[in-house]
């Protein structure tokens, strides 16, 4: 019965999404708060009746209900209770519902922000929201049911897939979806704004802490997602540019350029019709990757493999939501007022300039994916673009990006000084061409551009830190006044320095990988293999036989320096039920390094082949993110994102005098 009560439960958040959407455009129209107050109620309800439905689904995957399709596709009785849980979004349907569930999640808490939204655009955004959660239930109830009911019910299920059946897919999909669909409420904001005709300084701070957010958990979903295939795949690389994970860098990207383009707006009021423009293009690069991820269209490790009505679905949602935003932009931007002005060489300067690198970024990114899919339709070729293609025209953008940003950050509101900015950060050039004179006296081998990449992330580093040196101490300052000042300056201006500090420390892990080595070779109990300045020694193989696999493991002994410095099992994996191989890789972290050794198969002679790396300082490609995303959340705790909605004054009358 609780099957049926989820799915009864979709049904309902559908009708209720319904009235969620119609009743309060039509009391904002009307100007009647009755009708838009109806807006937060009924997003409560919505969330409360998926809220349940995915409580429903998740019940069955921990009871092994195999009376229900989707537990029997992806779930085993013999399967750790972790992946159970994480297995409920594992699958297309589960992580559908995942996805407006937390969507819904979204609607309710602008639904609870009465204070901090003014009515009518809090009407109109929940209105606009409610249209996507519709889209989406429509689509789960009418193409991919999570609660399809097969009868005779088998004794035992398929099991999920073996990729999966790591903690990662705990972690990875919930975070990226909080960001992908966190989006959807900056464009929502978006769309209602241009429904009502008024966009203002006020609405940038009100969107500004959603699009900061969605960010965040973007930034660590991403960074989750890498780290993950980087040891669960064997490969020891951390990014493939394969074309679902540019899915989720391209709304990085334009989310990137929205976040920045809010703070010009709330500043200056100005940049309205960009900053509107790139709220609908994030969310639209959002809904692009799922249809990417579902439609079938590509191969790739990281997508469903769906029928083809499914991906005609959701490209009649993207079509809809992409083509009628665009359409209300066309329709309402041209009526809206410039802002403030500022001088080309200012902070405001900078943040545009920013913003016009990210956006060639983001469109060199999506040419890059989509060509090959758009020219395999028009003409029936196939061609790979690859690493050389995104390399080659990616980078000349970023690059200058990042040599703007320590800049771009001192420089002073509407008008700035160049040279005098450029003075403060002499100290900052000084250290950053110092350590990379450094990297190319010690490190011998890899490409010149090395070095140069750890002298940009410490150029980085320095300049987002020289930022907050400078507004807290000057010369003949005792150091604790300048601590007094640095602990009262805001927290966005905190945030902000560490979360391009974060860039710096990624750049550095990034530049690093090319002083990484590479071995491979076959080894018996007591072989070795270097690679770089550590080894290891084959111990022995072993068999061994878990609930759901059985797997040979490599025990290994790392040596370095001339000395044993621990052991690592490397494991190659063979899950019984699917009869799907999988490669566990060993590591062993040394300082911000790895040594990353990953099995291969045993040979006929009794050998067994190995793959070996040494990775220097790689962990900062993924530290650094965490700093990226730990600095926008201490931004997101500045009181100066936390902004009340005006209230019509009460009136109070006059107390009466009594007569003498």
């Amino acid at each position: 019965m609780l099957v049926e009560a989820g799915h009864f439960a979709l049904a309902l958040a559908l009708g209720l999404s319904l009235i969620q959407f119609i009743v309060p455009l039509w009391g904002a129209r009307a100007n009647d708060p009755v009708l838009m107050a109806v807006a937060p109620t009924s997003a409560l309800a919505v969330l409360a009746c998926i809220g349940f439905s995915f409580v429903a689904l998740t019940f069955a995957y921990l009871n092994s209900d195999f009376s229900v399709l989707n537990v029997v596709q992806n779930s085993h009785s013999a399967k750790p209770l972790i992946y159970k849980i994480s297995g409920v979004w594992g699958n297309h349907e589960g992580s559908m519902l995942l996805w407006v569930l937390i969507l819904a999640l979204f609607g309710g808490v602008v639904a609870l922000a009465r204070n901090t939204v003014p009515l009518r655009l809090q009407a109109n955004t929940l209105a606009v929201q409610a249209s996507i959660t519709i889209a989406f239930l429509l689509f789960i109830l009418t193409t991919s049911n999570p609660f399809t009911r097969v009868i005779p019910a088998p004794l035992e299920g398929q099991d999920l897939n073996p990729l999966l059946q790591d903690p990662g897919l705990a972690i990875h999909p919930p975070l990226l979806y909080i960001g992908y669909v966190g989006f959807s409420i900056s464009f929502a904001f978006a769309c209602a704004a241009l429904i009502d005709g008024r966009i203002d300084a006020v609405w940038a701070r009100i969107v500004r802490p959603w699009t900061l957010g969605a960010w965040a958990f973007l930034t660590l979903g991403i960074a989750m997602g890498s780290y993950w295939a980087y040891y669960e795949l064997g490969w020891g690389g951390w990014w493939f540019w394969d074309p679902v994970e540019n899915a989720s860098l391209m709304p990085w990207l334009a989310g990137t350029a929205l976040m920045h383009s809010t703070v010009v707006m709330e500043k200056r009021d100005a940049l309205k019709v960009w900053t509107i423009l790139l709220a609908i293009l994030t969310f639209s690069l959002s809904l692009l990757g799922t249809f990417l991820v579902r439609s079938g269209v590509l191969t790739s490790v990281h997508s469903f493999a769906v029928d083809p009505e499914r991906g005609t679905f959701i490209l009649g949602i993207l079509i809809l939501f992409i083509g009628g935003s665009l359409a209300l932009f066309a329709w309402r931007a041209p009526m809206l007022k410039q802002g403030g002005l500022f001088a080309p060489v200012s902070r405001e300067g900078a943040l545009v300039l920013n913003n016009l690198f990210l956006a060639s970024a983001c469109a060199t990114v999506f040419i890059g994916t989509l060509y090959p899919l758009a020219l395999e339709v028009l003409t029936g070729d196939k061609i790979s673009v690859g690493a050389p293609f995104f390399n080659f025209t990616f980078l000349p953008l970023i690059i200058p990006l990042l040599l703007l940003l320590p800049l771009g950050q001192t420089l002073a509101w509407k008008r700035g000084n160049f040279l005098g900015t450029a003075q403060r950060l002499y100290t900052v050039f000084a250290i950053a061409l110092l350590a990379t004179l450094a990297m190319l006296a010690f490190q011998h081998g890899g490409p010149v551009a090395a070095p140069l990449g750890v002298g940009l992330g410490v150029y980085l580093v320095l300049g987002s830190l020289n930022e907050i040196v400078t507004r807290s101490w000057s010369e003949g300052t005792p150091l604790s006044v300048a601590w007094r000042k640095a602990r009262g300056l805001p927290r966005s201006a905190w945030g902000t320095a560490i979360a391009h500090a974060g860039v710096g420390l990624t750049v550095i892990g990034i530049a690093a990988t090319a002083w990484g080595v590479e071995a491979i070779g076959s080894l018996k109990p007591g072989g070795r293999l270097a690679a770089g300045d550590y080894e290891v020694r084959l111990e022995r193989v072993t068999p061994r036989v878990e609930a759901n696999y059985r797997e040979d493991v490599a025990l290994l002994t790392v040596i370095g320096s001339g000395r044993e410095l621990g052991t690592i099992e490397t494991m190659k994996r063979l899950y019984v039920t699917r009869g799907m191989p999988t490669t566990e890789a060993g590591i062993m972290t040394i300082g911000l390094g790895q040594v990353y050794a990953s099995v291969g198969e045993i040979q006929a002679d009794g050998s067994i082949g190995m793959r070996l790396y040494y990775k220097p300082l790689v962990l900062l490609i993924w530290i650094g993110s965490l700093v990226m995303a730990a600095g926008g959340a201490l931004s997101l705790t500045d009181r100066r994102l936390r902004i009340g909605a005006p209230a019509r004054a009460k009136i109070v009358p006059p107390t009466a005098v009594p007569a003498e």
